[in-house]
């Protein structure tokens, strides 16, 4: 029986726990498979470990691991796949497969350019800074690279810039250092599904520079774009299950 098991980060902020389940749930609607169940990579319950356990429970033979994640970095390449791999000893009948990041996609672009639509100001002439969460792995800031060009071209920006939070720069301290030589409007927006603390962060570091035209916008989020992503996403993940050989007999 198949099963899938969506893999949220997780948060030490309640509303971002209760916006992640809430989002999963309304993605369950879109899926018609017997058995989903729902997890956390860390800082909220249930593990990735509990939620496997919960679909075995319910007779999965065959489980597809969805990360709920926007770039593919550390947690998405080492951290779930650990995870899988200490199941696939503990339950060696179960068929594991395991899927992308939402990654680059033209829908998430979309998103992006209402994010900057919501605040009702021009963006005439304008520039975007988009603010990803951050990694040490090079990948990622490839990735927000792909994404930034193709909003700068698809919507007709000056510039689309990248920075981080954390991780390999560049930072958002370093970009704000140099935003005294912009003459233009900027939207900050953070490529987040949830910010919680890191949009208080972010409003802190802006502290001081509202003179020099920069426009905090909502994050990405959980929107339907997102929704029709990741169920995307999901579609390829459960035929790789089905061409899987052992997966099902």
């Amino acid at each position: 029986m198949q099963a899938i098991l969506y893999v949220a980060h997780g948060s030490r902020v309640k509303a971002g726990v209760e916006q992640a389940v809430a989002f999963l749930q309304r993605v369950q609607q879109d899926v018609d498979l017997p058995i989903q169940e729902i997890c956390f990579l860390e800082l909220a319950q249930p593990t990735i470990a509990q939620g496997i356990e919960n679909c075995v429970r319910q007779g999965a033979t065959a489980i597809a691991i969805m990360p709920i994640l926007l770039l593919a970095a550390q947690h998405a390449k080492h951290d779930i796949p650990q995870e899988m791999e200490k199941a696939k000893k503990r339950y060696p009948t179960v068929c594991f497969t395991y899927g992308e990041p939402l990654g680059v996609h033209e829908l998430l672009i979309d998103t992006l350019q209402m994010r900057i639509l919501e605040t009702e100001l021009d963006a005439n002439k304008a520039s975007v800074l988009l603010i990803g969460r951050g990694s040490s792995d090079p990948a990622v800031r490839e990735d927000l690279a792909k994404i930034a060009l193709r909003l700068r071209d698809k919507y007709s920006y000056v510039a689309v810039d990248t920075c981080f939070l954390y991780g390999a720069g560049p930072s958002l301290e370093d970009w704000l250092r140099q935003s005294q030589q912009y003459n233009r409007r900027v939207f900050i927006v953070p490529y987040l599904l949830f910010t919680g603390i890191l949009r208080q962060s972010i409003a802190k570091q802006l502290h001081g520079y509202e003179e020099n035209n920069l426009i905090l916008c909502n994050s990405l989020g959980y929107d339907d774009n997102v929704r029709k992503v990741l169920v995307e996403r999901i579609v390829q993940l459960v035929q790789l299950n089905y061409l899987e050989e052992g997966c099902f007999s």
